[in-house]
């Protein structure tokens, strides 16, 4: 399947999600106002409605579907619907709380969840402090979210065992998942990360989250048993290696109109990143020092962060991080290759175009 075929598959996954999203938005909303009143509904489901209806690709929702398909799971079901859904919505909740921890005023082109608490708190004249509050309303709304993402996990029409064997895949990644985001926040505090702690966060925080899990959450829903569920493993971890880098490079040399949010947040969090670590090693003393003070200074100013990605360029590290990036989609290609016989055709031949897209995007 080419590159093209695969965008156009998994385009026809996003609408598929995104319909179902819309039909359980609108019945969420009936079931917060009748139930739980204004507040809740405004300052919580609303705000997290709203950072799920943005979307992007739905890839985590689209993986679910595909790893279903790929495993002989026959025509996207209610139950394997759902589980996209649920992906999308703890997708929802991860990014909420990440734009916190980052400081990101934008999410997808419009303002973050904690942005937009902050703004009501001003639009409505109330008592205190609007960042602080806007920030705790946020938390409160991502939690409730990943809740209700669980509750529909808890609750699939689905054979029991495959339903449990869901739970925890999902529960342990979410774990991971964790414990990605907290040394990707140590790896901006250290005064130099090492690169097996940048590698690892390629693996926690986006590999298995982004790819293997949902993938494997499909294959479960399917049937699968559990070699055929493992299998993936390899190619997931590869191409979410991929991605992330191709992430870290759009960070810094990417559109903002096409990213969504603003290029040179990485700089301005002091993200320990490959493409950081090697310009670091790489520069000239007085660059060197310069990118040092530049990294999670948060009023960067356009001057400097331009400077930053010159350095970041003239030292090779953009060229040296496209490289790493094309190696694992190579060897991604590879794993995809050892397995060819456990997946159908059509599932292997999806996630061969769908690498390549991810790969070579540009947002």
């Amino acid at each position: 399947m080419s590159k093209q075929n695969a965008l156009a598959q998994l385009a026809g996954y996003k609408r598929v999600i995104d319909d179902d999203i819309a039909a359980f938005a609108a019945h969420t909303r009936t079931h917060t106002a009748e139930h739980f009143g204004t507040y809740v509904l405004e300052a919580e489901v609303e705000v997290f409605l709203d950072i799920l209806s943005r979307g992007g690709k739905r890839i985590r929702g689209a993986l679910v579907l595909a790893g279903y398909e790929m495993c002989g799971g026959g025509a996207i079901n209610g139950a394997v619907l759902q589980a996209a859904r649920a992906i999308e919505m703890l997708h929802a909740y991860i990014l909420m709380v990440d734009d916190i921890q980052d400081r990101s005023a934008l999410r997808r082109g419009k303002p973050s969840a904690h942005q937009m608490l902050a703004a009501y708190h001003r639009t409505h004249k109330l008592k205190g402090d609007a960042d602080h509050a806007g920030m705790s309303l946020a938390l409160g709304a991502a939690v409730s979210g990943a809740h209700a993402a669980q509750v529909i996990l808890a609750t699939l029409a689905a054979n029991p065992r495959r339903k449990l064997k869901v739970l925890e895949i999902v529960n342990r990644t979410m774990i991971v998942t964790a414990h990605g985001q907290t040394l990707d926040i140590m790896n901006e505090l250290v005064p130099r990360p090492t690169e097996k702690d940048i590698e690892q966060v390629l693996e926690w925080k986006t590999a298995r989250y982004t790819i293997i899990n949902p993938l494997q959450v499909g294959m479960v829903l399917a049937g699968a048993n559990s070699r055929t569920i493992d299998a993936i493993t390899p190619f997931g971890l590869h191409i979410g290696k991929a991605f992330q880098i191709v992430d870290d490079i759009l960070g810094i040399f990417g559109d903002q109109q096409a990213l969504g949010k603003i290029p040179g947040d990485d700089i301005r969090e002091g993200k320990g990143t490959l493409l950081v670590q090697y310009a670091l090693q790489h520069s000239s003393p007085a660059d060197n020092a310069f990118l040092q003070r530049c990294l999670g200074n948060a009023k960067l100013t356009s001057k400097e962060f331009l400077r930053c990605q010159h350095i970041i360029e003239t030292s090779g590290a953009m060229a040296y991080a496209q490289k790493i990036a094309t190696q694992q989609l190579d060897k991604a290609l590879v794993a995809l290759d050892q397995v060819k016989d456990i997946y159908n055709r059509q599932g292997i031949d999806f996630l061969k175009g769908m690498a390549h897209a991810l790969h070579n995007r540009i947002a």
